[in-house]
């Protein structure tokens, strides 16, 4: 049988309690990604699939960090599909994000300069008045599957979840 002196489980009790609650995790709307205008070829349906391949995977990381809980975007998504640059749709997305009671909203696109070259940018806007956009970015060599898997899994891990 293990004693435990009060004094220490008292000491104990009060060290946890003056433990910083967790904060719940901010709901948050992943707009489906896009690519960006000005592309030299349009993009063909293998494009696509691996566009929203990259989107779910960017689901999947933020709900596994735990910092975020996800809001559905169903009731826009054909809205966000019918808009041709969330970037320069003067303020949509962030109305997209508002619509859905987010607390913020992620924009992705993918600017595809070759088959080779490629750079995948993620925006997260707060919705919050005056709060900042942050941005994030990485490059791609090579339209492939894998290429964008590291890609945002890179960007998701080395810049977005650091502190």
């Amino acid at each position: 049988m293990i004693r435990t002196r009060p004094s220490l489980l008292l000491a104990a009790i009060l060290a946890a309690a003056a433990l910083p609650a967790r904060a719940e995790p901010a709901r948050v709307a992943v707009l489906d990604f896009q690519f960006a205008r000005g592309a030299p070829l349009p993009p063909t349906e293998a494009d696509k699939a691996r566009l929203q391949r990259t989107a779910d995977t960017f689901r999947d990381l933020l709900k596994e960090s735990g910092r975020y809980s996800l809001v559905p975007t169903d009731p826009v998504r054909k809205e966000v599909a019918e808009t041709a640059d969330l970037r320069a749709c003067g303020g949509c997305a962030e109305r997209f994000g508002q619509k859905l009671g987010a607390d913020g909203v992620f924009v992705g696109e993918i600017q595809k300069v070759s088959n080779l070259i490629l750079n995948m940018n993620v925006y997260f806007k707060p919705l919050t008045e005056g709060a900042p956009e942050k941005a994030y970015s990485v490059d791609l060599r090579g339209d492939t599957d894998e290429s964008f898997d590291r890609g945002i899994r890179y960007l998701v891990k080395n810049q977005l979840l650091v502190r």
